[in-house]
């Protein structure tokens, strides 16, 4: 092998150029030429790739982000897009591409890999729900960025005396919320994975202000509705008062923790050494704290649950 195409596809996480960087001059200390695709997967379709060196990836381990861009493609996801693609990388006679991103992401490898070219894939992405694996990049940063905002705002719940609602990210899972949640000290989280009853939520809250309990943080992941309306319902049931918070795309974005940086230097390293080894389609993983690799297709195919046992903790410690 002497060519691999190294690309961001998705939704951005915290990590992505360290792990970019690590792809980079991991590649070419073992001899390879390595190319960025830009814009993700439409790049592979408009053929936006260009040859990197060492001083490509100079200065941005601690960036947010990624420097190779990213995008939604629809186009990928038909026949016709996916053919294209492959033609531009045998074009160019790039034998490998080292996929960094969520699980939608590592899906479209699956197709990829299909049509003659090898996959390795590395899991990035801020909700931590690729199959397989304890972590994924940027989950660490974007849990330390929650937890930041969600102190500040108990500063005003607690001079205030108010109940809030702090929607989180996570449309499908709800692994950054209780994450968050847990190192916040919130007092309830919802997550789609469990059904909420606001019935003994709002009999908890009235119990909490009888013994002298004034302020209290809701930790509300995105795909379990509007976080609106679920607080409308709290202030009608209980007659507190409740604001909402959403904390948004600051989730996604800041420099990277040391964690995030360090496992995808790791990730990036070690996906090289399988690509250098000629081994195919693989997702690096980390399991038990160490980092391994396991097949594309029982990531894609499988399916990552939350510990209940957070939930039932958080609720133990809110008293």
């Amino acid at each position: 092998m002497k060519k691999i195409a190294v690309i961001t596809s998705g939704g951005d996480a915290p990590g992505m150029n360290a792990c970019v960087r690590a792809v980079v001059r991991k590649a070419i200390a073992c001899g390879f030429d390595v190319y960025g695709v830009m814009n993700g997967y439409r790049g592979l379709l408009t053929d936006n790739i260009y040859k990197m060196d060492a001083r490509s990836v100079s200065g941005i381990i601690h960036r947010g982000g990624t420097i190779l861009k990213s995008s939604r493609c629809v186009e990928i996801r038909t026949p016709e897009g996916m053919k294209k693609a492959v033609e531009t990388l045998k074009r160019r006679q790039i034998e490998c591409v080292i996929i960094i991103g969520g699980d939608g992401t590592l899906a479209a490898g699956i197709k990829i890999s299909k049509l003659g070219i090898s996959v390795i894939g590395i899991p990035a992405s801020i909700d931590n729900d690729v199959n397989g694996t304890d972590e994924t990049i940027g989950f660490d940063t974007a849990v330390n960025t929650a937890v930041e905002a969600i102190d500040k705002i108990r500063d005003t719940a607690t001079s205030f005396d108010r109940i809030f609602v702090v929607e989180v990210m996570g449309r499908e899972h709800g692994f950054l919320a209780l994450e968050v949640g847990l190192a916040s000290g919130a007092e309830f989280v919802i997550i789609p994975e469990h059904k909420y009853d606001i019935n003994a939520i709002c009999k908890d809250l009235k119990k909490d202000r009888i013994n002298q309990k004034t302020s209290e943080i809701i930790v509300f992941a995105e795909g379990c509705g509007d976080p609106a309306d679920f607080a409308a319902q709290i202030v009608k049931k209980t007659g507190i008062d409740v604001k909402v918070s959403n904390l948004g795309y600051i989730q996604r974005g800041g420099s990277p923790t040391a964690r995030s940086r360090n496992l995808a230097a790791l990730c990036g390293s070690y996906a090289v050494d399988l690509a250098g080894r000629g081994v195919k389609n693989r997702v690096i993983v980390v399991h038990k704290g160490t980092v391994t690799s396991i097949p594309l297709k029982s990531v894609v195919f499988g399916k990552k649950s939350v510990n209940p046992k957070m939930l039932k903790t958080i609720k133990e410690l809110s008293a």
